[in-house]
């Protein structure tokens, strides 16, 4: 298997783009990303989306964006893994290139839900849960991981402002990302009075809906070094994934993500490096449980602990502190355009390990990790990336 490198990124700003459709936002990250690269041409392409059918009413994404972008001949197809959709097509580029498949792939996430009302976005999100032992009992999304949440406050005698300090930091850094959605800080304050979603979750638990494009070409590292692109090359030491049960009820033990266990310590040995080794980990904060619940299932925090990470309004998981969460705002500030939220991490860490994250930069960033989840954590994608 050959090592792959990251040679181009694109993005476009999250946020309710009723301006563009779904094939301009694939359009403006893909020509952008290629620009980056230092590339116009591509030996595949791999389109990460989950609801452009129900919201968007189109499919065959891989042959509407390579046609739109140019690139018409070339192979092309959608991924599909509800909110880990984006790192799935990820996932299979990697694949193809590390094969010795292709030499040059370019991986897209895409998503566009504001044109819907909420009722139907809200209905279309309900499709990465358990249709007939979940959703057909009425309980949306949002409400089993409020659900989670509760659990958890009680198992672990947590009150529900311990967890403040995750969207304190995510909107802290979204304020200087300017293709994040949210542009503003918030205080501890502005999230105890924040109105109820589903109890225990507030609006500053939840993560947006939004819409958005995320872009990366990939290529043999060793061909990677030629210094046609904008940026240095960007190693994949990692790309990993894991499986849980769709529905919560099903698993061993709710609180426990074991995906994102399964799928982080296949990525440790893989890249050969430790949660230690790691300077800035991009988690998938759809909601703020879905924080401490990942730390705790990737080995950063003891079982119970991953909330106390967001103490002090997450001083230890700011820019500067321990571990960076959510360096360019993360789903809850960047936003989270489902299907391209796993492209967009990746997009990201990329960033931060080229040196450029602007005011956002975490010092001397050298290894990254990008984790994506799929439903409340039965699909879970990880990848670890290195500056070359």
């Amino acid at each position: 298997m050959r090592d792959v490198s990251i040679i181009g990124i694109g993005q476009t700003p999250v946020g309710e783009l009723w301006e563009k459709s779904l094939r301009h936002l694939a359009h403006d990250a893909i020509v952008a990303a290629l620009r980056d690269a230092g590339t116009g041409q591509a030996d595949a392409l791999y389109v990460g989306n989950m609801l452009s059918g129900e919201l968007a009413e189109q499919e065959h994404l891989g042959a509407l964006f390579a046609d739109f972008a140019g690139l018409r001949g070339i192979e092309a197809f959608k991924i599909e893994a509800a909110c880990a959709s984006g790192a799935a097509a990820l996932r299979v580029g990697h694949m193809a290139v590390a094969s010795g498949l292709y030499d040059m792939v370019i991986v897209c996430g895409v998503e566009k839900m504001t044109d819907a009302i909420g009722a139907d976005t809200t209905a279309a999100l309900a499709l990465a849960a358990d249709q007939e032992y979940e959703v057909s009992q009425g309980v949306s999304f949002v409400a089993l991981n409020a659900l989670l949440m509760r659990r958890y406050m009680y198992e672990y005698n947590v009150p529900h402002e311990a967890f403040a300090g995750f969207s304190v930091n995510a909107h802290r850094n979204g304020a200087g990302n300017p293709n994040a959605m949210f542009r503003r800080p918030i205080t501890a304050e502005t999230y105890r009075r924040a109105a109820m979603i589903a109890d225990p979750i507030n609006l500053m638990d939840s993560s947006p809906i939004c819409d958005g494009a995320a872009v990366v070409v990939l290529a043999p590292s060793d061909l990677a070094s030629d210094g046609r692109g904008s940026g240095p090359a960007v190693r994949i030491l990692a790309s990993t994934s894991a499986t849980d049960s769709l529905a919560i009820h099903d698993r061993r033990d709710p609180l426990f993500l074991e995906a994102a266990y399964l799928s982080s310590q296949k990525a440790y040995v893989q890249a050969g490096v430790t949660p230690a080794d790691i300077d800035l980990f991009e988690l998938h904060d759809a909601f703020s449980i879905m924080s401490a619940l990942s730390l705790e299932a990737t080995g950063f925090a003891r079982r119970g602990e991953g909330v106390r990470w967001a103490e002090d309004d997450g001083e230890r998981i700011a820019i500067d502190g321990e571990l960076p969460l959510s360096t360019m705002g993360g789903l809850k500030a960047r936003g989270h355009p489902v299907g391209a939220t796993g492209v967009y991490q990746v997009v990201e860490v990329v960033q931060q390990l080229r040196g450029e994250a602007g005011v956002n930069q975490v010092k001397d960033a050298r290894l990254g990790m990008a984790q994506n989840i799929g439903g409340s954590g039965a699909t879970v994608i990880t990848h670890v990336l290195a500056a070359e």
